[in-house]
């Protein structure tokens, strides 16, 4: 019952991440369920993909943000791509070779975070379609192989000379694109655990409460400090990537 609601209120924090920066819902609520070891956590990961797919349905229904870029279409088939052929490759990479690639990855997504710090103001254009297309589907493949997309869209999105409401709400979509996408092609190869669906129908009512009270209010934060928790929680994905890959190959 403790681990219940402990998981819950772990739950609420996540959403609410997620709300104000558009991405940090998984690595929110993987980290503080991975800390506590109260589940296991690939049936979390399960029930986060719905999560999200419910999280970025109503936050995008209360905002009423359903015209969304052109340029998001590409990039989500690109992901889409990316994905399927990250979860092919997810069965033949086995051992140290998958902790290797997620060390790199780790290694890689710090020094996304600092590239955006270097850079705190916007781009002066927004990037070519070519760029769109290559981030969705190094995002989706990243999707495939750690559920962890997100990072390639941040670095992204927020470069691009787009207000906050704009970019939060682009990266809510695909967000919740890329649950629903894994979850799709995950379903007929591995399933859903009956602890993952128990751990989906308790969250979602606080999924749905948390979104609709803050979907939309403004961020509590000037542009500058959501930017810098933006860049922490970057790195923070990263240094946590790294550090578990580390653990692993000095084990073996």
């Amino acid at each position: 019952m403790l681990n219940s609601m402990l998981f819950l209120v772990f739950v609420a924090v996540a959403v609410y991440a997620q709300n104000l920066t558009g991405f940090a819902l998984a690595l929110v609520l993987l980290g503080l369920t991975g800390a506590a070891g109260i589940l296991p956590l690939p049936d979390v990961v399960n029930a986060v993909s719905i999560i999200a797919v419910v999280n970025a349905a109503v936050f995008l229904y209360r905002r009423r943000a359903l015209r969304l870029d052109r340029k998001l279409w590409p990039l989500l088939i690109a992901s889409m791509l990316g994905t399927m052929l990250g979860i092919a490759a997810l069965a033949w990479i086995m051992g140290n070779a998958y902790e290797l690639l997620r060390l790199l990855l780790g290694l890689s997504i710090i020094y996304c975070a600092w590239m955006l710090g270097r850079s705190n103001q916007p781009r002066a254009a927004e990037s070519a379609p070519g760029a769109f297309l290559a981030v969705g589907f190094l995002s989706g493949l990243m999707n495939g192989l750690f559920a962890a997309g997100g990072p390639p869209l941040v670095f992204l999105l927020y470069r691009q000379p787009w207000d906050l409401a704009r970019t939060r709400e682009s990266l809510m979509f695909l967000n919740g694109a890329a649950g629903l996408i894994r979850f799709a092609v995950m379903m007929p190869t591995i399933g859903f655990t009956g602890l993952s669906f128990e751990l989906t129908i308790m969250a979602v009512p606080i999924v749905l409460l948390v979104t609709i009270l803050t979907a939309r209010r403004p961020p509590p934060f000037s542009p500058v400090v959501l930017r810098l928790l933006v860049r922490t929680l970057l790195a923070a994905t990263g240094i946590i990537m790294s550090v578990s890959s580390m653990s692993v190959l000095q084990m073996t």
